[in-house]
């Protein structure tokens, strides 16, 4: 008994480890730093750099990346064009000359915005350090900025790339720049190309488990030929009372009114990042995503999909959510989503991507009337595969914005009545009639 515990207890540990980052359904995502230099003086260079999202569904959505490094000597930054870096830092040590825009020996840098003046803009820039996923738009996934860098002692003999590196990004960890073949750019539409003096790649990677401590959504599933309707496992994102738990009744939320000097919602964090803050529930999860069996015709059956924003404070823009069903391969028709398929694995075509669609349903409102939206889709029974018998119809795994949803146990999916006999025990009872009346006879 021991023995099992003790195996059990290294599993979940192995499972849920911090340092877990691999993704099976997007086993190549990552988002890279490049780091291009592009001139060099003496006293000087110019480094552009760019974060490209490679990750298939990923996305970084509002406040956006907040990038920063830890330079290894004396260096300074001039000028920056699509970027800004937040504080200017210490520059007394260039006294009576003129101060450098940067003289913080960890830099926190943060994309420019929409209407940023052209004489500060290079190309490609100023999305508020958004990124799309590479499916979502692929115009989208990159940003890039420039500036100059120099030294306090004027002297540039070498570049010495940063160590260090953060996206300021929850989950994200990024690894050493190590040098790569020099980036090669376009011009004269493609007639001439020139090429970097040096260019360094940083890989980061994504880890749910160090982007949060509990979940984030669940699942709840129904079906038209059970009345039951199975909702998000108790307890999926957190339990009520447990001490750094909150959460707040929606009509008490609405009505209440703020105490002197209190804002009635609650204010971004310093990082940016804005405080959750849940409707009360069995689950407490900011989403819940629910699946129902709709109908079942002759050769095909439709599945009604809704994701229900439980987050009193927050809107998710650009929402996205994955899910795996071996019958994504005959999936028909969508009717209110974006849908890709992702085919990580071959010829296995049994995980998909959906998604809003723009200016219609792309914006996941928060919790309220509006907060969650909804599709339908249209799938083709298979010969050989398709059943309705235990829980086949309905989802293996669940993701919401990259996160996976917590499913409720098996043993609890809507089941067939029981009502219904086999064709085996039709044909016996068949038989036993005929044998009855020829008995009689």
């Amino acid at each position: 008994m021991s023995r099992f515990r003790i195996l059990i207890s290294f599993s979940l540990f192995t499972f849920l480890s911090p340092s877990h980052g691999y993704d099976p359904m997007d086993p190549n995502g990552n988002i890279t730093i490049k780091w291009d230099i592009l001139q060099w003086s003496t006293n000087t260079y110019d480094a552009r750099v760019s974060i490209i999202n490679y990750q298939l569904y990923r996305h970084i959505e509002a406040p956006g990346w907040r990038l920063s490094w830890t330079w290894p000597e004396d260096e300074v930054i001039w000028d920056m064009w699509g970027a800004l870096a937040r504080d200017q830092g210490n520059c007394s040590r260039f006294k009576g000359k003129q101060l450098p825009y940067c003289c913080e020996k960890r830099p926190l840098i943060i994309e420019r915005g929409p209407g940023t003046p052209y004489n500060k803009q290079v190309a490609n820039c100023c999305r508020d350090g958004l990124l799309t996923s590479m499916i979502q738009d692929p115009s989208k996934h990159g940003s890039t900025f420039q500036m100059n860098v120099g030294t306090a002692s004027n002297n540039v003999s070498y570049a010495t790339m940063p160590r260090n590196f953060s996206l300021g990004v929850p989950g994200y960890t990024c690894g050493d720049p190590f040098l790569v073949p020099p980036s090669r750019f376009s011009e004269e539409g493609g007639r001439r190309w020139t090429q970097a003096l040096m260019t360094w790649n940083v890989s980061c990677s994504y880890s749910q488990f160090l982007a949060s401590t509990a979940p984030t959504c669940c699942v709840s599933l129904s079906a038209f030929y059970n009345s039951t309707i199975v909702p998000c496992p108790q307890c999926s994102c957190g339990c009520q009372g447990i001490p750094g738990t909150k959460c707040a009744k929606y009509i008490i939320y609405l009505l209440r009114t703020p105490m002197p000097g209190e804002s009635p919602l609650l204010l971004p964090q310093e990082d940016g990042q804005q405080q959750d803050l849940v409707r009360c529930s069995n689950h407490m999860c900011p989403i819940r995503v629910h699946w129902h069996v709709k109908t079942s015709y002759r050769e095909y059956w439709r599945v009604k999909i809704t994701i229900t924003n439980l987050n009193l404070v927050k809107n998710y823009s650009a929402w996205n959510l994955v899910l795996l069903h071996p019958n994504l391969q005959s999936l028909t028709q969508v009717f209110s989503f974006n849908y890709g398929a992702l085919n990580e694995h071959g010829s296995i075509n049994d995980t998909g991507m959906f998604w809003g669609i723009k200016h219609y349903n792309e914006l996941l409102l928060q919790a309220g009337e509006s907060g969650n939206v909804q599709t339908e889709m249209l799938l083709h029974k298979d010969a050989g595969i398709f059943t309705f018998r235990d829980g086949w119809a309905f989802p293996r795994k669940i993701s919401f914005n990259g996160d996976q949803c917590v499913m409720p146990p098996p043993d609890q999916y809507p089941r067939l009545p029981n009502t219904a006999s086999s064709p085996s025990q039709r044909l016996c009872f068949i038989f036993f009639i005929s044998f009855s009346v020829l008995v009689m006879l």
